[in-house]
């Protein structure tokens, strides 16, 4: 089957990139989300982000009005059942994540494909509450969407040979490069850099280095483009601390132990950028260590 539309679900920081992407890519996308404020955010995000393509010469002025025509946005979840893919990129808890399949579930067309951007939820199990779990994949982009080559394809173990050709299929019209994985927890991205993340939080947290060290060291002596806290803070370390606690819980390895200082930075609300302050406060003109 050819897929033309696209439904996402989540106008946050990966949805916006998802649409963007996709309409960029020649498909027709309809973006929900319970807020009209969150809406009318992403198209703006997304209209400033195709002008900086724009203005770096890598697609052209009518490209752009093309691709924001081909978006169009709802508050009405039930609308995307008319969609031959749905890409669910909602908060990251799997409550949340099955109470929306569920409410979308009988508006769905029969040959509709539902897929998850979900960093390290179970793909089997989120498939398993739906009526479709043969046409049920992982489809994790990375941050930031438009920026990053990399898709990650997750089977689950009812996926069935067309649904994974045909995201196969997707990915490589978007200009993207797939990486597929198998359904165990936070599959191959997460699975490799949670770890190191959470390592330095305890490198920290054990005084072996400050913030600056930590991130210098990392960036100068293994060539990384952004020190391991940086990036934390760039995720969220809410985020970070959801995949470390599904990798030790689904793993049953005390090597995962989220880091006690990570727990504390995300119950002291210093979740990164998004929040001002996490292992750098960023409420001044430059970002500042906070130990």
């Amino acid at each position: 089957m050819a897929i033309q539309s696209v439904g996402v679900i989540g106008a946050g920081q990966m949805g916006n990139g998802i649409a963007h992407v996709f309409a960029l890519a020649g498909f027709d996308v309809l973006l929900s989300d319970v807020s009209r404020e969150a809406l009318d955010k992403a198209i703006s995000l997304i209209d400033r982000n195709i002008e900086r393509q724009v203005s770096k010469g890598r697609i052209s002025s009518e490209d752009k009005q093309s691709a924001l025509a081909r978006i169009k946005t709802t508050l009405n979840l039930p609308d995307l059942g008319q969609t031959d893919l749905v890409i669910e990129a909602a908060t990251e808890r799997e409550s949340v994540k099955q109470a929306i399949f569920e409410d979308l579930q009988p508006h769905l067309q029969p040959h509709t494909i539902l897929t998850s951007n979900t960093s390290s939820i179970s793909i089997t199990r989120l498939a398993s509450r739906t009526d479709r779990p043969e046409k049920f994949m992982g489809f994790h982009f990375m941050n930031p969407v438009p920026v990053m080559q990399l898709v990650e394809l997750i089977r689950g173990i009812a996926t069935d040979e067309a649904t994974y050709k045909a995201l196969h299929e997707v990915v490589g019209k978007l200009g993207k490069t797939a990486a597929s994985a198998e359904d165990f927890p936070a599959f191959i991205v997460n699975r490799i850099l949670m770890p190191m993340i959470n390592e330095a939080v305890y490198t920290l947290y054990e005084g072996v280095g400050n913030v600056r060290s930590i991130d210098e060291s990392m960036k100068l002596g293994a060539n990384h483009p952004m020190g391991p806290l940086e990036l934390a803070d760039f995720i969220g370390l809410d985020t970070c601390l959801a995949i470390m606690n599904v990798l030790h819980d689904g793993l049953a390895d005390t090597k995962y132990r989220p880091c006690p200082l990570l727990t504390k930075y995300v119950e002291a609300g210093w979740l990164g950028r998004k929040s001002g302050r996490g292992f750098y406060d960023y409420r001044g003109e430059t970002p500042v260590p906070t130990r």
